[in-house]
């Protein structure tokens, strides 16, 4: 049993997918920097200097009762919150590791399909008298004698 686990986690695909999990982790932290802190603050300067991930609705005040300037004040006086500014920046997030994706699947895709060979010419043929493979070339078959087209 302990050689079946073995060849099981050392096989190429095991050892592939780890790779890939270490990387999309990474790839998803680049990814979140990329919308906290690069696409997000022009949007907001656009729509009149808003910060999303400071965006939330007290449901519940805390032990300081509202108005709170930011999340971390409301956090901080145990408010109960709906934080929808966080939630627009997880969909964008998400929205862009899904495209990168996509597009990392589509170009796999691609060179396998570039990879493959077309499928050898055939080097035979049937008679049709006798239904007998004969080579391709052959002007008459070998085991009826007929005459090929």
């Amino acid at each position: 049993m302990f050689k079946e686990f073995k060849d099981f986690a050392v096989k190429g695909n095991v050892v592939d997918m780890a790779v890939g999990i270490i990387i999309g982790a990474a790839f998803g932290t680049i990814v979140n920097s990329l919308v906290n802190d690069i696409l997000m603050p022009p949007i907001g300067v656009l729509l009149g200097n808003v910060d999303f991930s400071g965006l939330f609705l007290v449901l519940k005040d805390g032990k300081v009762p509202a108005p709170y300037v930011s999340l971390a004040d409301a956090k901080t006086a145990g408010a109960v919150t709906l934080n929808y500014g966080l939630f627009i920046n997880t969909i964008i997030s998400f929205l862009i590791v899904s495209f990168a994706i996509f597009l990392l699947v589509k170009n796999i895709n691609r060179m396998k399909r570039e990879e493959q060979a077309p499928p050898p010419a055939p080097v035979t043929k049937d008679c049709p008298f006798c239904l007998s493979a004969v080579p391709i070339k052959a002007v008459k078959c070998g085991h009826c004698t007929s005459e090929l087209k």
